[in-house]
């Protein structure tokens, strides 16, 4: 495993800084939010007791969480995630729970801190379209998959068919260019390319769609939630621009509840023998 090229180290260091900025309302907000992606990706893992998992972006630990129990007592869960702060309410929730068989560690998808061939099962819910260089990914996610191993990732769609990534292009136009192009919360809205990358390194997939949502009760508890924190460094004036052109393009009939389409994709696939 190379080391990453300076834009790659910049886009590393960009997107650290905004997970580490977001652990309370990530799990306050946002995991509720995402408990229909979480058991979808679940069911669709079909884990059973004695395999290992890797959760790939486990953010605050849900998807591993939710893993744990299914691959007791023999098995073992590792959460991968770029941002320590994130890592740290894992690690509570695993804790609290009294998982002593949930692992986390620090790391990104381009170079997975794991052996070859050590796990049965990757999962990666809705992590994969912030990996900044997507063929490494696809390459690691090989190398730490058993031969008949299984991928289990879900991503959006795009704007057309997900109003949360809509919401987020609205309100991220007016955000500072990201150091490194094509990440983001629509970025693998067309996963043909990535698709192609696996079969390369051979993991043959699919793609899946399940029409998935959830609500706010206004704009601003939308806004706080979902942009706050990308946008949280631009001047006042662009603020309030950026606030008043998303809300008129989500909100068109005035503030009040709102119900998010999400129409998500999961990338089903297998490592070949």
């Amino acid at each position: 495993m190379g080391q990453p090229a300076e834009h790659e180290r910049e886009g590393f260091v960009w997107q650290r800084h905004i997970w580490d900025s977001y652990p309370e309302i990530y799990r306050r907000e946002v995991d509720r939010r995402f408990t229909p992606v979480v058991a979808q990706v679940i069911r669709r893992a079909a884990l059973s007791p004695g395999q290992d998992v890797l959760d790939l972006g486990t953010g605050t630990g849900s998807v591993a969480l939710q893993a744990a129990p299914m691959i007791a007592p023999e098995g073992a869960v590792l959460g991968v995630d770029l941002s320590s702060e994130m890592l740290a309410v894992a690690q509570q929730r695993a804790a609290a729970l009294g998982l002593t068989h949930v692992l986390f560690r620090e790391g990104r998808a381009e170079a997975i801190p794991a052996e070859d061939r050590a796990f049965d099962v990757v999962l990666a819910s809705l992590s994969l379209m912030y990996a900044i260089d997507r063929t490494a990914a696809a390459r690691e996610i090989a190398r730490v998959l058993r031969p008949g191993g299984r991928l289990v990732a879900a991503v959006w769609a795009g704007p057309e068919q997900c109003d949360l990534v809509w919401f987020q292009q609205a309100a991220g136009r007016f955000a500072p260019t990201p150091p490194v192009p094509g990440v983001g919360p629509g970025a693998l809205a067309d996963p043909t390319p990535f698709l192609t990358q696996l079969t390369e390194v051979g993991i043959e997939a699919r793609v899946e769609t399940e029409t998935l949502g959830f609500d706010f009760e206004n704009f601003a508890q939308a806004w706080d939630v979902m942009a706050r924190v990308t946008t949280s460094q631009l001047p006042p004036a662009q603020q309030l621009a950026a606030k008043t052109a998303t809300f008129a393009a989500m909100w068109p009939q005035g503030d009040g509840p709102r119900h998010f389409r999400n129409v998500t994709q999961f990338i089903v696939g297998q490592r070949r023998a």
